[in-house]
Protein backbone atom coordinates (compact mmCIF):
# COMPACT_ATOMS: atom_id res chain seq x y z
CA UNK A 1 0.00 0.00 0.00
CA UNK A 2 2.65 2.09 1.07
CA UNK A 3 4.68 1.86 -2.31
CA UNK A 4 1.21 2.68 -4.16
CA UNK A 5 0.94 5.68 -2.55
CA UNK A 6 4.23 7.08 -2.92
CA UNK A 7 3.95 6.41 -6.69
CA UNK A 8 0.54 8.28 -6.77
CA UNK A 9 2.88 10.98 -4.72
CA UNK A 10 5.26 11.18 -7.79
CA UNK A 11 2.77 10.99 -10.46
CA UNK A 12 0.67 14.04 -8.96
CA UNK A 13 3.23 15.78 -8.04
CA UNK A 14 4.03 17.68 -11.30
CA UNK A 15 0.44 18.63 -10.92
CA UNK A 16 0.41 20.13 -7.70
CA UNK A 17 3.39 21.99 -8.24
CA UNK A 18 1.62 23.94 -11.56
CA UNK A 19 -1.43 24.04 -9.27
CA UNK A 20 0.27 25.46 -6.74
CA UNK A 21 1.68 28.47 -9.66
CA UNK A 22 -1.81 28.93 -10.56
CA UNK A 23 -2.91 29.54 -7.07
CA UNK A 24 0.10 32.37 -6.81
CA UNK A 25 -1.33 34.04 -10.02
CA UNK A 26 -4.89 33.78 -9.68
CA UNK A 27 -5.17 34.04 -5.76
CA UNK A 28 -4.46 37.68 -5.28
CA UNK A 29 -6.94 39.09 -7.77
CA UNK A 30 -9.74 36.70 -6.51
CA UNK A 31 -9.11 38.07 -3.24
CA UNK A 32 -9.96 41.60 -4.22
CA UNK A 33 -12.53 40.40 -6.51
CA UNK A 34 -14.43 38.54 -3.48
CA UNK A 35 -13.95 41.40 -1.30
CA UNK A 36 -15.09 44.14 -3.06
CA UNK A 37 -17.87 42.18 -5.01
CA UNK A 38 -18.59 39.82 -1.74
CA UNK A 39 -21.19 41.63 0.04
CA UNK A 40 -23.23 42.78 -3.44
CA UNK A 41 -23.16 39.31 -4.71
CA UNK A 42 -24.39 38.02 -1.34
CA UNK A 43 -27.15 40.60 -1.37
CA UNK A 44 -28.33 39.09 -4.53
CA UNK A 45 -28.13 35.58 -4.12
CA UNK A 46 -30.49 36.83 -1.07
CA UNK A 47 -32.94 38.23 -2.73
CA UNK A 48 -33.33 35.63 -5.71
CA UNK A 49 -34.99 32.54 -4.10
CA UNK A 50 -34.98 30.77 -7.66
CA UNK A 51 -32.34 31.08 -10.31
CA UNK A 52 -33.90 29.02 -13.33
CA UNK A 53 -36.71 31.62 -13.17
CA UNK A 54 -34.45 33.51 -14.87
CA UNK A 55 -32.85 33.86 -18.08
CA UNK A 56 -29.01 33.38 -18.73
CA UNK A 57 -27.64 36.92 -17.94
CA UNK A 58 -26.56 39.18 -20.98
CA UNK A 59 -23.33 41.60 -21.00
CA UNK A 60 -23.84 44.85 -22.94
CA UNK A 61 -21.04 46.36 -24.61
CA UNK A 62 -20.50 48.89 -21.96
CA UNK A 63 -20.05 46.32 -19.83
CA UNK A 64 -23.49 46.43 -17.73
CA UNK A 65 -24.76 42.87 -17.11
CA UNK A 66 -28.53 42.40 -17.68
CA UNK A 67 -30.94 39.41 -15.87
CA UNK A 68 -34.11 39.29 -16.55
CA UNK A 69 -37.21 37.00 -15.17
CA UNK A 70 -38.37 33.87 -17.23
CA UNK A 71 -41.69 35.45 -19.20
CA UNK A 72 -44.58 33.52 -17.69
CA UNK A 73 -47.64 32.87 -20.13
CA UNK A 74 -50.42 30.85 -19.11
CA UNK A 75 -51.12 28.49 -22.12
CA UNK A 76 -54.59 28.95 -21.32
CA UNK A 77 -54.80 32.38 -22.34
CA UNK A 78 -53.49 31.10 -26.17
CA UNK A 79 -55.75 29.94 -28.66
CA UNK A 80 -54.52 26.75 -29.76
CA UNK A 81 -51.95 26.55 -32.55
CA UNK A 82 -50.91 30.18 -32.11
CA UNK A 83 -47.27 30.61 -31.03
CA UNK A 84 -46.92 32.36 -27.48
CA UNK A 85 -45.49 35.87 -28.05
CA UNK A 86 -42.84 36.99 -25.57
CA UNK A 87 -42.08 39.96 -24.40
CA UNK A 88 -38.34 40.90 -23.08
CA UNK A 89 -38.40 42.58 -19.31
CA UNK A 90 -36.65 45.61 -18.54
CA UNK A 91 -33.58 45.48 -17.05
CA UNK A 92 -33.82 45.85 -13.10
CA UNK A 93 -30.93 47.72 -11.44
CA UNK A 94 -29.97 46.40 -8.35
Amino acid sequence: MQLFFEGLKDEMSPAMRDLGALADEFGPPMQRFLAEMGPALAEILSKVEDWTMYETPQILPNGDIIIRRKVETDPDDQPPGEPTPTKPNPPTDL
